[in-house]
């Protein structure tokens, strides 16, 4: 591959601090060390890499003339339901070629809803859910006990604890009032799943995969250990553990992983979770385009490295696959 002039467009969460946002609202965004991480990746394979930052930083630079090659994009953007589209969005006003997913695929990945609906409906597994919107919703919720609440619209365990489940209507009516308020927007409700959760690493488009690992989150012994919570996230150095899987109920998710990925029109990377029924059946949870790549706390990196790649590895490749792609080879 030649060397490339690369953008890496983000969101750190240093540059956000000054405006008042708390830790759990800065948990999407990156800390210095995945920049340097990434940066060092693709410069040890000789290209050259310039830090643009957010996205407000990226249409500056587009409007003043700025081009590169390619963008490295992780930026999660700021606010709005379409927050994850706005960085590729304008690259791909300005004819930049951008590496991970499309505008389309981030605006509908980061509704759970939407998503489910699209899993669903392509008759892959998920769990029947409800969305509230007003408290006269309530009334639509014929779903069985325990329950599992989540905001439609965020990541990093954003909004998940154990308040999240809820035993009886009361508890429903509590915390649907809470995390409607406390992050103005819709409430997704499905049942509590009482199996394993496990998680799949995915890089590679169409036909060609480069990496698709199955590993189960193991959890501590900590009181939300059920819950990949924000808080379970924040600290998963120390509390949270991944183990590849490659048994028959391993290949059942890589199988419907690699359907719904395709389905959503993923591209370069993601990452996708599943979590057991009561009856051992694997349901689609949600699935992140743009996951975290920390090289120490994120998933993703944690898997690879469970495989055998260095970090190096897993950035080139994602690079690789998004340069083939782009050239019509994948």
């Amino acid at each position: 591959m030649q060397s490339m002039l690369i953008g890496l467009v983000y969101d750190l969460r240093d540059d956000y601090r000054d405006l008042g946002l708390d830790e759990e609202q800065l948990a999407e965004f990156d800390r210095p060390e995945t920049l340097a991480a990434i940066q060092g990746a693709l410069e040890s394979a000789g290209h050259r890499v310039e830090r643009v930052g957010h996205v407000r930083a990226l249409a500056a630079a587009l409007v003043a003339g700025r081009r590169w090659d390619l963008v490295f994009n992780i930026a999660e953007g700021l606010a709005g339901r379409s927050r994850e589209a706005q960085a590729p969005a304008l690259l791909e006003a300005f004819g930049v070629p951008c590496l991970f997913s499309d505008p389309l695929t981030l605006a509908i990945t980061l509704d759970k809803p939407l998503s489910k609906r699209l899993v669903r409906d392509a008759g892959l597994t998920t769990a029947p859910f409800v969305v509230l919107t007003e408290r006269q919703d309530l009334d639509r919720v014929n779903l069985p006990y325990p329950l599992f609440l989540k905001p439609v619209a965020e990541g990093s365990g954003k909004g998940c604890s154990t308040r999240s489940r809820v035993e009886n209507p009361g508890e429903l009516a509590e915390v649907f009032q809470e995390l409607s308020s406390r992050f103005a927007q819709p409430v997704l409700v499905e049942p509590f799943l009482p199996g394993r959760e496990f998680t799949v690493a995915v890089v590679g488009n169409g036909a060609v995969i480069r990496l698709a690992l199955v590993a189960e989150i193991l959890f501590n012994h900590e009181p939300d250990d059920e819950i990949y919570s924000f808080e379970n996230k924040e600290s998963s150095a120390q509390r949270v553990a991944y183990r590849l899987v490659f048994d028959e109920t391993a290949r059942e998710i890589l199988r419907q992983a690699l359907a719904i990925y395709r389905l959503l029109g993923c591209r370069d990377a993601g990452r996708l979770d599943f979590r057991l029924d009561g009856a051992g059946k694997p349901c689609f949870l949600e699935i992140n385009p743009l996951a975290g790549l920390h090289p120490e706390l994120s998933g993703f990196p944690r898997m690879a490295t469970l495989w055998g790649w260095s970090y190096a590895q897993l950035i080139l490749a994602m690079l690789e696959g998004g340069v083939a792609r782009l050239a019509g080879r994948e």
